[in-house]
């Protein structure tokens, strides 16, 4: 086992990776940028080392600086988190390069499940059923237009490279079509640098869910049930659940097995997630696959009692899986809502700004992340994400009143957040039904 990682992030992950590692007992290093030099994860690790100004691309994005940093400190792995250089594949060979353990998948892998053209193709080799579409990267509207009459419009056109609702356009028709290609390439030129698109049919009123993936670097994957990652905002997930309101047993059985399918069609090492779209008449196709932690992994850590990150830890460390597939029982029902600091009445604007007063809820199944406390100033470089509350209850109303319970707790003085949206949502009678999908917002907050 190792003696000590360093957590290469920021915020309410990196102290949650922190709080994994004590009680591993395992040190912990920060890294931080000059913003974030009274942040959290800074005071909690054994030790914090300054990497950079406050842009990420100065910090956080700053490989040799992260590696310098490992060095320096002796730490002998690397954890990622999510976002920033998780999903870098060349970050994750500069690691290997080091002798230094990068905490997750290789980075041939990270670069053959992130480019979703590639992972498409793997998946359909493998019989891993995926949303028609291209098999082939698409670069001029030209090609994508004919791709699109072949399919059947609506379509979806999507960056190759793309992540968190970039790069993404919907084509009702070929009268918007080229429009639309355009704008989406732009914002994947701009975001990722790269031009590559890929073309499929759009299904209408989908759900996403995606199934948690554990795999050993012996061949052992299982998966551990299902998220419901439904109500979004412009693609950006705002409430997660587990498990899914319309999954029976047999649905759950044949997408989980999939799920393995897929992850060892890859042949995938560490914690990640396979994501489906599941239409109204259950039929579920591959979208793509996440090559890291996700911000709403604990609600499955809530409805399993497994550890995600401690087990991303023993299995960079070469240990066997200690979990069996019939060892995986889903007990209760676990949902997350994600704090922001943002004004949903001005259009989602981020509001960084100083905690003035801070207060979070207890009790029996109620979990907080967070990387806030009274006094600490948000910087206005990074993601507005400032805390997540997780709830679990003995079934999905339970689930449902304690988190209205909980949420009707938090104070968060001195920046605007989305803490009422959130509220109105889980009181929403389509909500409340399960009945949702993730046209969810766009169809009654717009």
């Amino acid at each position: 086992m190792f003696q000590k990682i360093l957590i290469a992030n920021r915020g309410e992950i990196a102290v949650r990776i922190i709080r994994a590692c004590r009680e591993m007992g395992i040190l912990s290093v920060a890294v931080y940028s000059e913003a974030d030099r009274d942040a959290l994860h800074t005071q909690l690790a054994d030790e914090a080392v300054c990497i950079g100004k406050a842009a990420s691309s100065d910090s956080y994005l700053n490989m040799e600086r992260i590696l310098s940093a490992a060095i320096a400190t002796k730490a002998q792995a690397i954890h990622p988190g999510f976002g920033f250089l998780s999903e870098n594949e060349h970050f994750a060979d500069m690691c290997e390069n080091c002798g230094i353990v990068f905490i997750g998948p290789s980075g041939s892998l990270i670069g053959k499940m992130g480019n979703k053209s590639q992972a498409r193709k793997t998946m359909m080799e493998a019989g891993v059923p995926v949303v028609p579409g291209t098999k082939e990267p698409v670069f001029t509207p030209e090609e994508g237009a004919k791709i699109a009459a072949e399919i059947g419009y609506p379509v979806m056109i999507k960056a190759s490279s793309g992540g968190g609702g970039k790069g993404m356009r919907i084509a009702i028709d070929p009268e918007n079509f080229e429009t639309n290609f355009k704008l989406a390439q732009q914002e994947s030129v701009n975001s990722f640098g790269d031009d590559t698109m890929y073309i499929e049919k759009y299904i209408e009123e989908p759900r996403h869910i995606e199934f948690q993936i554990l795999a050993d670097k012996f061949g052992n994957v299982i998966q551990l049930g299902e998220r419901d990652c439904s109500i979004q905002r412009r693609h950006q997930k705002m409430i997660e659940e587990s498990p899914c309101a319309v999954m029976d047993e047999e649905l759950r059985k044949r997408m989980g097995d999939t799920a393995v399918l897929a992850a060892k069609a890859a042949n995938y090492e560490n914690a990640g997630t396979i994501e489906f779209l599941l239409d109204k008449h259950k039929n579920f196709y591959f979208m793509e696959m996440n090559t890291r932690i996700q911000v709403e992994h604990p609600v499955t850590e809530m409805v399993t009692g497994i550890d995600l990150v401690k087990e991303q830890i023993r299995i960079a460390a070469g240990e066997h899986l200690r979990i069996r597939q019939e060892d995986v029982v889903l007990r209760g029902h676990a949902i997350e809502c994600r704090i922001n600091a943002e004004n949903p009445e001005k259009n989602f604007m981020p509001c960084p700004g100083t905690i003035e007063e801070l207060h979070f809820p207890g009790g029996n199944g109620v979990r907080i992340e967070s990387a806030l406390y009274n006094g600490y100033t948000i910087p206005a470089y990074y993601d507005s994400m400032v805390a997540k509350v997780i709830v679990h209850g003995e079934n999905r109303m339970d689930a449902i009143r304690k988190m209205q319970s909980a949420l009707g707790e938090v104070v968060v003085e001195g920046i605007v957040t989305n803490l009422d949206f959130e509220y109105d949502i889980l009181n929403h009678p389509v909500f409340v039904s399960g009945k949702t999908n993730t046209h969810f917002i766009p169809d009654y907050f717009e």
